[in-house]
C-alpha cells in the first residue's frame, strides 16, 4: 500500500476506510447495513381489479372516492392484485391501500385531489414531530405490509386552496405571537402517507401540488421509493410542501427520484421536543442515492425533528440545482437527540444558498413554543398542550450533532459556503470533510465545534474571504 493511502487510514476513521479518490458504487463505506434497506417483498398476484367496472368516473369531475374505496377492498378481499385505471382523470378523496394491493397508475391516469377537506377524515398521526389528529392523506398505507404503488401516472393533488389557507391564518397568527403553532392549526392534507408498515414499494409516478407534505414515511421499515418525480412548484409555491419525508422509520431506500419542492427536498426525522422524546423512536438504516433536487429547502435535510436520533445514512450521487440548501443540519434547543454516523458521498451542487449548514437554534420563533398573555391554558386545544409542555430536565432537550462524513463535493455559483453553528452546551463534534470544492460569493462561518477535519478542502469565493471560526477546538482549516 502507498505511503498516500497509510496516511488517509491513519487520519480517518475506519468507517471511511472504503473511500478512493473517485466514488464510484464500489467505493462507499463498508457499512455492513446498507444491503438491508428497502422493501423485500412485492404484492404477487396478478388478478386485475379496474376501477371504472365499480363505477368509477374519469371526467375529472365525479368524486369516485367510494368506487375507488370499493375497488381496492375487493381486490384486498380476493388476496391481492392489481388495481389498475382506464385513461384519463379521477377526482377521488382519502383512499386507503392494503394488504398485496399493487395500485397501478399507468401513463394517462390522473388521480386529482380532492380540494374539500372534509374528503380526507380525521386519523390519529404524527405532524411535523408531534403526535395528533390530522387529516388522511390523499393515498394512505396504513399498517399494512406488502403495497406496491406503481405506473407512469400522476397523482395530482390539487393542493392550492389549502396553502391559501394556511397563509391566510398565518397572517392572523403571527401578530400574536403564535408562530410555533400555525402549521399545526392549518390542517392540510399530506398526498402519500405509510405508516406503521413494511414491505411498501412506490416507483416511477409522479407526484404534484400537494397540499401539505408530499410522501411520508412514518414508524415505518423496509420501504422503498424508487424513480418517483415530484412537482409541487405548480401555479405557486406551497408552504410546507416537503418532498420525502422518512419519519421514524428504518430499513429505508430513496433512489432515482427527482423533487422540485417548496420546502425540504429529502428529509429525516424523528420528532420534535417533549413528544418527540417521550416516543425516542430513531430514523435509522437509510440509503438516498442517485436522486435530483431542485427548488426546495434542502438537498437532503437532518431534522429540525432529531428527539428520537437520526443515524447510519448514506447518501450519495445526489445533485442540486437551485436549492435553498444543500447538506442541512437543524434542530433547536428543546429536540434533544443526536444525528451521527452520517455519510454523504459525490454531490453535485449549482446554484444553491448555502452547501453545508448545521444549525442547532434553528428558526427560533418556529421552534420554541411560548403561549402569550389572554389565553387559558385548560381551554386550549390537545395539540397546543403538547406543543406547551417542556422538556425537563433541560438538558434532555439539547442535540448532539457528530461523527459526519462528507466527501467529494462539488459545488458552483453558491451563495455561501459554509454556517455551521452549534451551541455553548454541545458543539458540533468530528466533523470529516474530504475532497470538496466550493465556488461562493462568501466563506461563511464555523462556531462552537471541535474535531473537524478537512482534507483536499477548496473554497474560492468572490469577495476573498476565508472561513471564520469561533469557539472551536480542534478545527484545523
Amino acid at each position: 500500500m502507498k505511503l498516500k493511502g497509510l496516511i488517509l487510514l491513519t487520519v480517518f476513521s475506519l468507517a471511511l476506510a472504503g473511500f478512493k479518490e473517485k466514488p464510484d458504487k464500489e467505493n462507499l463505506p463498508k457499512l455492513d447495513w446498507v444491503q438491508a434497506v428497502g422493501a423485500k417483498k412485492m404484492p404477487t398476484s396478478k388478478t386485475v381489479f379496474e376501477v371504472t367496472k365499480y363505477g368509477a368516473v374519469n371526467d375529472g369531475k365525479t368524486l369516485n372516492t367510494k368506487a375507488i374505496q370499493a375497488t381496492i377492498d375487493a381486490c384486498a378481499a380476493k388476496g391481492g392484485g392489481i388495481v389498475t385505471f382506464a385513461p384519463g382523470a379521477y377526482l377521488t378523496g382519502a383512499i386507503y391501500l392494503k394488504k398485496g394491493v399493487h395500485l397501478r397508475l399507468d401513463k394517462g391516469v390522473t388521480l386529482l385531489g380532492s380540494q374539500d377537506l372534509a374528503d380526507y377524515p380525521d386519523m390519529e398521526s404524527r405532524i411535523a414531530g408531534i403526535e395528533m389528529v390530522w387529516p388522511s392523506a390523499l393515498i394512505n398505507v396504513l399498517d399494512q405490509e406488502k403495497v406496491a404503488i406503481t405506473g407512469e401516472g400522476t397523482v395530482h393533488a390539487q393542493g392550492k386552496p389549502f396553502w391559501d389557507a394556511y397563509w391566510k391564518l398565518r397572517k392572523t397568527y403571527e401578530p400574536k405571537g403564535l408562530r410555533w403553532i400555525v402549521d399545526y392549526d392549518a390542517k392540510r392534507p399530506r398526498t402519500l402517507l405509510i405508516s406503521e408498515s413494511s414491505d411498501i414499494t412506490v416507483q416511477g409516478i409522479t407526484l404534484q401540488q400537494a397540499g401539505f407534505w408530499t410522501v411520508h414515511v412514518l414508524y415505518s421499515d423496509h420501504i422503498t421509493v424508487d424513480g418517483i418525480t415530484i412537482q409541487n412548484n405548480i401555479d405557486g409555491h406551497g408552504p410546507s410542501t416537503d418532498g420525502i419525508d422518512i419519519d421514524s422509520s428504518s430499513h429505508i431506500l430513496v433512489e432515482n427520484c427527482d423533487i422540485d419542492c417548496n420546502d425540504d427536498n429529502f428529509c429525516l426525522k424523528a420528532g420534535r421536543d417533549w413528544d418527540g422524546l417521550r416516543v425516542n423512536r430513531p430514523t435509522e438504516y437509510v440509503v438516498i442515492r442517485d436522486c435530483i433536487s431542485r427548488k426546495g429547502g434542502g438537498l437532503i435535510t437532518f431534522g429540525s425533528e432529531t428527539s428520537g436520533g437520526i443515524r447510519h445514512v448514506l447518501a450519495y450521487n445526489l445533485k442540486a440545482k437551485g436549492t435553498g440548501v444543500g447538506l442541512r443540519f437543524k434542530s433547536a434547543t428543546t429536540r434533544g437527540g443526536t444525528v451521527e454516523e452520517i455519510y454523504l458521498q459525490n454531490i453535485e451542487m449549482e446554484e444553491v444558498g448555502t452547501p453545508i449548514e448545521v444549525a442547532m437554534n434553528w428558526n427560533p420563533s418556529y421552534s420554541y413554543s411560548t403561549l402569550p398573555e389572554g389565553y387559558n391554558y385548560e381551554t386550549l386545544p390537545a395539540h397546543w398542550k403538547t406543543m406547551l409542555t417542556p422538556v425537563e430536565p433541560t438538558e434532555k432537550g439539547i442535540p448532539t450533532f457528530r461523527n459526519i462524513y462528507i466527501s467529494d463535493i462539488k459545488v458552483q455559483s453558491a451563495r455561501k459556503a459554509i454556517a455551521a453553528a452549534g451551541v455553548e452546551q454541545s458543539w458540533i463534534q468530528n466533523f470529516r470533510l474530504k475532497n470538496i470544492d466550493i465556488n461562493a460569493k462568501t466563506a461563511g462561518k464555523i462556531t462552537y465545534a471541535k474535531d473537524w477535519l478537512f482534507e483536499n478542502f477548496n473554497i474560492s469565493t468572490q469577495d476573498n474571504s476565508k472561513i471564520a471560526t469561533e469557539h472551536v477546538s480542534n478545527v484545523a482549516l
